[in-house]
């Protein structure tokens, strides 16, 4: 059986548009929590002697987002797989607006106590929800409207929202950082990238109502296939366990080393190094704008030459990177900074395109929205949020890089185990992935695929 056709041009160009703003706004709320973690969090919310404790206090609460994603990706996971694709994007951008809006209002420690840093964990929650159901729903969007020749290629696009909400996160603040100064930040500057949401939220909305949902949704949805049985998760974790684990350890070296090379790196530059704060936002800024290409070119690769073997490669180009370049940044050079920043963010975006319609072709269409968020959200935990937050706390003890790199080797080696051990994904009909326990999925090739 193969997919149906894809998409007309035009209705197919507006499905790639939302999904990619969608993403790129979800994606500046949730970046701009962590970069202004590691810049004043630990002032406003998080007072404390030692500059480097308040830094992972403040990293503690950006991590709690991270924990919340999973959740996100099952309670959203399972609107998407029974009311569709498309409404349940829409909620998810509500709710991260809306939190991160809440954030810029919000009173500091100064002014109401510990109910400040309190209600600033409640408000990353709902930001950790809100992103954790809306990855795989933006992906699948695209992936189930196009055709599988191409689907690494487009499926790819969503991801540049990832570069894309961080450029506008570190350029809004960069910005800030030019036009007013540091005491002005703390005190109230930081709070305008974080008001500035709800118009970016608003574009969003606008564009998603526009976007059809799923054809390959539809097409469930009329066999009835998406309303019958058990809750999605109970089928997930009773029939796809081993294609969550797959998902979730393929992503956990991509995770780890995009907050290697920028969040972990921001407060290492700060704090250590002794950078100006205005060096590190300038890289991550310059880094971003490859990164974001690079993703798509990923994405390209995976179509020509296989999920594996361009995962595999690349995370192996990625571990050697970091092994003989993070030491550089110790010079405080700004050109060996932005370079490291760049060339780590670049290979990460290449990897990440790659990647992106695995987690797809991995579930069946009834459940594939609940078993992608949730294995990718999963990796969340490990490479998203506990990497930098140990990399911080080992700052305390070991002021360098190492300890660092040498936790991010492990996690791409976990990266390169799944996809060796998941084997080819690409080209297989998404409609004709195999359901049963145990059963291996999408094992037949669709005939569009090249």
């Amino acid at each position: 059986m193969s997919e149906p056709a894809a998409t007309s041009g035009v209705r197919f160009a507006r499905v790639v548009a939302a999904s990619v703003a969608g993403t790129t706004i979800e994606f500046y709320d949730f970046f701009l929590y962590g970069l202004a973690a590691a810049l004043v969090f630990n002032k406003v919310f998080f007072p404390a002697g030692d500059p480097l404790v308040g830094v992972l206090l403040a990293m503690g609460t950006y991590a709690v987002g991270f924990l919340a994603r999973p959740l996100g990706g099952v309670l959203f996971g399972h609107l998407g797989d029974r009311v569709g694709r498309r409404r349940t994007l829409s909620i998810t951008l509500m709710l991260m607006g809306g939190a991160t809006v809440a954030i810029g209002l919000l009173p500091s420690y100064a002014t109401i106590g510990v109910v400040a840093p309190i209600l600033l964990v409640l408000l990353r929650l709902v930001q950790g929800l809100a992103l954790g159901g809306e990855w795989g729903g933006a992906v699948l969007l695209v992936a189930e409207h196009g055709s599988a020749a191409h689907r690494g290629f487009w499926s790819s696009w969503p991801q540049t929202g990832g570069p894309l909400g961080n450029l506008l996160a570190t350029g809004v603040l960069a910005a800030l950082g030019l036009g007013i100064s540091n005491s002005e930040f703390e005190a109230w500057g930081w709070r305008i990238p974080f008001l500035l949401s709800i118009v970016l939220v608003a574009v969003g909305l606008w564009l998603r109502h526009a976007v059809e949902e799923s054809p390959i949704f539809v097409a469930a949805q009329r066999r009835g296939v998406t309303r019958q049985g058990h809750a999605p998760l109970r089928v997930v974790l009773g029939r796809h366990r081993k294609q969550v684990l797959m998902a979730a350890l393929a992503d956990v070296g991509e995770k780890a080393t995009y907050y290697t090379f920028s969040i972990f790196l921001l407060a290492y530059l700060t704090q250590v190094v002794h950078a100006p704060k205005s060096t590190a936002l300038t890289a991550i800024t310059i880094a971003s704008v490859f990164q974001a290409t690079a993703i798509v070119l990923g994405g390209a690769l995976g179509d020509r030459f296989g999920r594996r073997g361009t995962s595999v490669l690349l995370a192996a180009l990625v571990a050697v990177w970091a092994l003989s370049a993070l030491p550089m940044v110790d010079s405080g050079s700004a050109v060996r900074i932005t370079v490291v920043i760049t060339v780590g963010l670049t290979l990460h975006g290449l990897l990440t395109g790659a990647q992106a319609p695995f987690f797809a072709e991995l579930f069946p269409s009834e459940v594939r929205y609940t078993g992608a968020s949730l294995g990718y959200q999963l990796a969340t935990i490990v490479g998203g949020s506990l990497i930098p937050l140990i990399g911080v706390a080992l700052l305390q003890r070991f002021p360098s890089t190492v300890p660092i790199t040498l936790l991010l080797c492990v996690t791409l080696a976990c990266t390169a185990t799944a996809f060796l051990w998941a084997g080819e994904t690409r080209g297989r009909d998404l409609r004709d992935i195999a359901g049963e326990a145990g059963a291996p999925t999408g094992s037949r090739r669709s005939p569009s695929a090249s």
